[in-house]
């Protein structure tokens, strides 16, 4: 497994941006899918974002599809979302995540989790 660590969260005002962090542990980063899931009070964990392997293929939740921008740079083994235009309701706490399955966007496909990260938009 992979160790992973996001940073980069923070209070920011309606329309703003944000730009996440998750570094990663180990030499095998290149190996997995990364993904970044949300969860906000009293709701479930879910998908936002995953990248390929090599970064040429990403996927996104249909509600962020040109909002949010996974990328990610398998040199210093970390992945990022960059968050424009953030809503009230994109506050929750986000998680970076590592998979080798297939199934991005399902979260009982990741093995390796991060602490999370608290991201607060104010109206």
């Amino acid at each position: 497994q992979v160790q992973l660590v996001e940073s980069g969260g923070g209070l920011v005002q309606a329309g703003g941006s944000l730009r996440l962090s998750c570094a990663a542990s180990g030499r095998t980063f290149s190996t997995y899918v990364m993904g970044w899931f949300r969860q906000a009070p009293g709701k479930e964990r879910e998908f936002v974002a995953a990248i390929s392997r090599g970064g040429g293929s990403t996927y996104y939740v249909d509600s962020e599809k040109g909002r949010f921008t996974i990328s990610r740079d398998n040199a210093k083994n970390t992945v990022y979302l960059q968050m424009n235009s953030l809503k009230p309701e994109d506050t929750a706490v986000y998680y970076c995540a590592a998979t080798k399955a297939y199934d991005y966007s399902d979260s009982r496909a990741y093995n390796s989790w991060g602490q999370g990260t608290q991201v607060t938009v104010s109206s």
